[in-house]
């Protein structure tokens, strides 16, 4: 029925039973068969015939949108096909924990487009927890969390070490100061992420244990955000340093200052996949994809 459809499209697009024939190399007589034997098929004529002019019937109009809608899905098949025989990366399923969404996901998806511009990457975001049961039920390939983890059936790969830092507007009187501690956020202005995150209950914890008590101004779990808002109300925040690329900093009028106690913040980013050897071509080259960019990359 489909090289019946092809020859219906070909008729209607030129015209003409006699230029369609020679677009397709059959015979005139063949190609009437053809267009009489899907008209049978489908109990319908599909074009009033008037001598040798042809007039596309209502239902006519229907079975040719119909028949470039299967041409285009073959013409996807067809080259879907070719590339996975040539070995290229189709679909693949990236998981995200939502501390490491901001920070580590542009540079990476970025750097697996250019390299692989026909593969499809579909992403799947939550809690660190979420992102591992995910990855071992299948439900997404690889995954990139902000912790370490020890789970049968996975293989987790350590990406790069992370830690907060304070950040402030160029501005700022605490940029003129030479040693910064944790003393100098008591009744500091500042932008504080929002509670029930990471990293909320991390600067929260970091703030008891040292006896600081800042002025929260805003709770956001935007870094970008945060970013914009910290020159507006002349605030300072707590971001980690992943995200604090140097573009971002000098763009925005940005410092990145270093508090030894924030050493406590450091965690550890990781990629996470299934350790039985079934993964996809395209989890594949994404796992190959992010170690160059997390790991070759720094040596």
């Amino acid at each position: 029925m489909y090289d019946d459809l092809d020859a219906f499209a070909a008729v209607v697009e030129h015209s003409s039973l006699n230029r369609a024939s020679r677009q397709l190399n059959l015979s005139q007589p063949a190609l009437s068969r053809k267009i009489s034997k899907l008209e049978e098929r489908l109990g319908v004529a599909l074009f009033n015939r008037f001598g040798k002019r042809l007039e596309l019937t209502e239902v006519g109009r229907l079975t040719y949108t119909y028949a470039l809608e299967q041409r285009q899905q073959r013409s996807k098949f067809l080259e879907a096909l070719s590339k996975f025989k040539e070995g290229e990366p189709q679909l693949v399923t990236l998981g995200a924990s939502l501390t490491t969404l901001q920070t580590t996901l542009p540079p990476l998806v970025k750097a697996y487009t250019e390299k692989y511009p026909a593969a499809e990457l579909k992403l799947i975001t939550g809690k660190t927890h979420e992102m591992v049961t995910a990855v071992s039920e299948g439900k997404c390939d690889v995954a990139i969390i902000a912790s370490q983890v020890q789970e049968p059936g996975l293989r987790c790969i350590p990406l790069f070490e992370d830690q907060l830092r304070l950040v402030v507007s160029e501005q700022h009187p605490l940029t003129l100061t030479p040693r910064l501690t944790m003393e100098h956020l008591s009744r500091l202005p500042m932008i504080l992420f929002s509670k029930g995150t990471w990293y909320r209950r991390t600067t929260d914890d970091l703030f008891q244990r040292c006896g600081v008590d800042p002025d929260v101004r805003m709770e956001i779990d935007s870094f970008e955000a945060i970013v914009r808002l910290l020159p507006t109300i002349k605030a300072a925040a707590l971001l980690p340093n992943s995200y604090l690329r140097p573009e971002l900093l000098n763009g925005g009028g940005l410092v990145s200052l270093h508090i030894k106690e924030l050493e406590q913040t450091q965690r550890t980013t990781c990629l996470i996949y299934q350790s039985s050897g079934g993964l996809s071509t395209a989890a594949r080259c994404l796992v190959q994809v992010t170690e160059d960019v997390f790991l070759n990359s720094r040596e």
